[in-house]
């Protein structure tokens, strides 16, 4: 996470030659109070920059390929202070291939009744000069964020820091390597997807890597190294009698913290940040990555299980958006049911992969036997999640496009305790219950791997889909099946007309 401190955001005004240099002037003293503004806000992450005032069109694209061109910056916010025609946008709009958000606002907060007169109107026309570029880039069918209301206000600057973390997100996945270790789990549907598209969609690059790339690693490791970790472990986590230092189960712990090194260091040395592996082509590791891949997403990784390379990349680009936000982000499955008359509930697990970062304390160490891989026992984290509010959200290959499935979720705390699951969890209640969920998930065809997020709101994952270009689908209080079922149809309908597939 440590590039963010060199990302930024460009603000731009626009205007036009018709005021004259005085007036001018005046709107790039106004525009660059406003980008100060929102740079000491507490609410947005990133430095906004104030870069220029265009007027010309040979000015705009002039400022529209300076942003394409720059890696500092990862998105561009626009305002017109006055009118700016907005023919002059076109050609520096085409260009542009940065997220951009429409900030319309004005200098001003208030009217001043008692000395308005046609210069203050003349100056201050975001009004209509807004309106008019709005008119162009729905036009021109581009997507972008429109915030709206006065740039000094909370409400606005909460929505703008919203954008500019999804921005880091979207950025992350331009570069994004996703390595797979081992294919994905057999006859599986949904993990599947093509790469080729994905690539050429959000960026990312995803490759498959036999697990003798980790067990190469492992056999070269020290065994200093190998107690630093233990000490680690011992220090941050309970761990099980067992576990400790004479326990008889010693030497399983040893043999995860060698799974963790000789992974982290495969991932480091390659620079992929998000991975997957399968409990089905293990090769000569000795148990399935459990705690090592846990740690690994806590550091920030993405991850997916058995293959699941979209949402690891996903649970990447969600981890930076929420770095820094209270509530953790983490790989999650939809695994079993609570069905009650009065409400019903899902319990959220997996055999070993949940990131101590959702964790309600300090996670228990553990070994338990795994029923299926044929490997030793595997270490795992095991733990509970706090209540409150989440999101699940799954990234699926609906063959002509990439579809984006968001269910608001309320975490609560378990009815009674579970010592017998030997595995990491959360109970949560879908919205608006579970029955309506669960039947809008599957019509969408959700998969059964979600990223699980208490960081992030519903309103990241639209800017998200918004920067992608994808299909998105949310379930929440609100939604009606019969509405649901007739959005899918009509988005059907959509995509086979206006989005052909890159």
């Amino acid at each position: 996470m440590n590039d963010i401190a060199k990302k930024e955001l460009w603000f731009i005004s626009g205007s036009q030659h018709l005021y004259g240099a005085e007036t001018l002037e005046q709107v790039r003293r106004n525009a660059g109070e406003i980008a100060r503004g929102l740079d000491d806000s507490p609410h947005i992450p990133l430095r906004m920059v104030f870069k220029a005032l265009v007027t010309t069109p040979e000015e705009i694209s002039n400022a529209c390929q300076a942003a394409n061109a720059s890696q500092a910056c990862i998105g561009v916010v626009l305002w017109m202070h006055t009118f700016s025609p907005a023919k002059m946008w076109i050609h520096g709009l085409k260009l542009l291939n940065k997220p951009l958000c429409h900030l319309h606002t004005q200098f001003n907060a208030e009217i001043p009744w008692k000395s308005i007169d046609m210069d203050f109107m003349n100056l201050n026309q975001s009004a209509h000069g807004d309106r008019e570029f709005g008119f162009l880039v729905s036009r021109m069918r581009i997507k972008r964020k429109v915030v709206a209301g006065h740039w000094k206000d909370a409400p606005v600057q909460k929505k703008l820091g919203v954008w500019a973390r999804t921005a880091l997100g979207w950025d992350e996945l331009q570069r994004l390597r996703v390595a797979r270790i081992g294919d994905n789990m057999r006859e599986v549907a949904v993990t599947e997807g093509d790469k080729v598209a994905a690539q050429l969609r959000f960026g990312l690059s995803v490759n498959g890597y036999g697990t003798s790339e980790l067990t190469r690693r492992i056999s070269d490791l020290g065994e200093s190294e190998v107690s630093a970790l233990l000490e680690t472990y011992e220090s941050e986590y309970h761990l099980a009698p067992e576990l400790l230092k004479k326990g008889p189960k010693r030497a399983s712990l040893a043999e995860a913290a060698r799974i963790e090194l000789g992974l982290r260091a495969f991932l480091e040395e390659g620079g992929f940040m998000a991975f997957t592996d399968t409990f089905e082509n293990l090769g000569s590791l000795r148990q399935l990555p459990g705690i090592a891949v846990q740690r690994l997403m806590n550091d920030g990784y993405g991850f997916g299980a058995e293959g699941d390379w979209k949402t690891a990349a996903l649970l990447r680009a969600m981890k930076v958006m929420g770095h820094g936000l209270p509530g953790g982000t983490s790989f999650m499955e939809d695994y079993t049911y609570h069905f009650t008359p009065e409400k019903s509930y899902v319990l959220g697990s997996h055999m070993l992969e949940i990131c101590p970062s959702i964790a309600d304390g300090k996670p228990s160490c553990e070994v338990h036997p795994l029923g299926i891989g044929g490997k030793e026992d595997p270490v795992r984290l095991v733990f509970n999640s706090p209540a409150g509010p989440a999101i699940n959200a799954s990234l699926v290959d609906m063959g002509n496009r990439f579809r984006l499935i968001v269910n608001e979720v309320t975490a609560v705390t378990p009815m009674a305790n579970l010592p017998k699951l030997p595995v990491a969890r959360v109970l949560w209640e879908p919205r608006p219950d579970l029955e309506t969920a669960a039947t809008a998930w599957i019509h969408a065809g959700g998969a059964h791997h979600t990223v699980y997020t208490q960081a992030l709101t519903t309103e990241f994952m639209e800017d998200f889909a918004e920067m992608a270009g994808i299909e998105l689908l949310v379930i929440d209080p609100y939604t009606s099946l019969r509405e649901f079922k007739d959005k899918l149809n009509a988005n059907e309908v959509y995509y086979h007309l206006f989005q052909q597939r890159m």
